[in-house]
């Protein structure tokens, strides 16, 4: 996680106008999904035509748990 070569946008390509989110609320859900790990959930909660929450779950895989990984 947190690579970020996949999201890379040229400066100098043309980009469409944003119609729902703003640039803030898109680096809020780029912030909250890199904080996620291997393994959770995002969720957008919409309210009145706006974006009001993000709800995030974290999950971790029992198969790989070691001491001290509920702490991080």
């Amino acid at each position: 996680m947190g690579n970020n070569k996949f999201f890379q946008v040229d400066e100098n390509a043309d980009a469409l106008p944003l119609t729902f989110l703003t640039q803030r609320q898109i680096h809020m859900i780029d912030e909250a999904l890199s904080a996620l790990g291997d393994y959770g959930e995002l969720r957008l909660i919409v309210e009145k035509g706006r974006l009001r929450f993000l709800v995030t779950q974290r999950s971790i895989d029992a198969l790989k748990w070691q001491p001290g990984m509920f702490l991080e």
